[in-house]
Formats: C-alpha cells, structure tokens, sequence
C-alpha cells in the first residue's frame, strides 16, 4: 500500500480533512459532491441492470433454441430467478423510469426475433 496516502488518513479524521479542503459536509459543496456520488451510484447500478437484462435475453433465447431441449428446466428456472433478481434489483434501488425503457427495449427486441 502506498504510504503517502496512508500516511495523509492518519493525520487527519474525516471532518478534518473535509474542513482542511474548504467544505464542510452540509454547505454546497458537500451537497454536490453528495449528489454526484449518488449519481455515479445510480449509474452503475443502471449498468448492472443493464447487464442483468442481457443474461435474462441470452437465457429466452437459449430456451427457444431446440440444442437446449436437454436442459429447458434448467433454463427456465435461471430465467425466472434472473427475473426475480432484476425485480428485486429495481425495487431495492428505485430504478422505475428505468423499467420503462427496458420494457420497450425487450418488446422491440421480441418483435425483431418474431420476424427472424
């Protein structure tokens, strides 16, 4: 581990070193830099939902194809646990308007795979 950044944290205690660069937590600084560690949060939180919808795509596509006729209840069940997790996922972190999105996403994708 680096010393010099160890070293700073022993120091100073974390109101100290919030006052020693400029802020204090409840003025406007503290609020943007609040808001922008919220934002970034939601951002991977998004990405992760995001990632969670292509697995739950690749397990409908794998169900549909006859080679995974061997293991359909396996698919199936991972299916309706990866939907779980992603409802689960968007109440917990309160990604509604995100639902939206990926609801329209999944009918124009289901749409296209209809006309294949």
């Amino acid at each position: 581990m680096r010393e010099g950044r160890h070293q700073h944290r022993e120091n100073h205690g974390h109101r100290e070193h919030i006052e020693s660069r400029g802020g204090y937590e409840g003025d406007i600084n503290g609020k943007q830099r609040s808001q922008s560690a919220q934002t970034f949060r939601r951002g991977r939180a998004i990405a992760f939902l995001e990632r969670l919808n292509i697995k739950r795509s690749t397990l409908q596509r794998q169900l549909e194809q006859p080679e995974y006729e061997a293991i359909k209840q396996v698919i199936s069940g991972e299916l309706k646990a990866t939907d779980a997790i992603i409802q689960e996922f968007i109440h917990t972190f309160e990604l509604r308007e995100v639902i939206s999105d990926n609801d329209s996403k999944r009918e124009r994708t289901d749409e296209s795979n209809d006309n294949n």
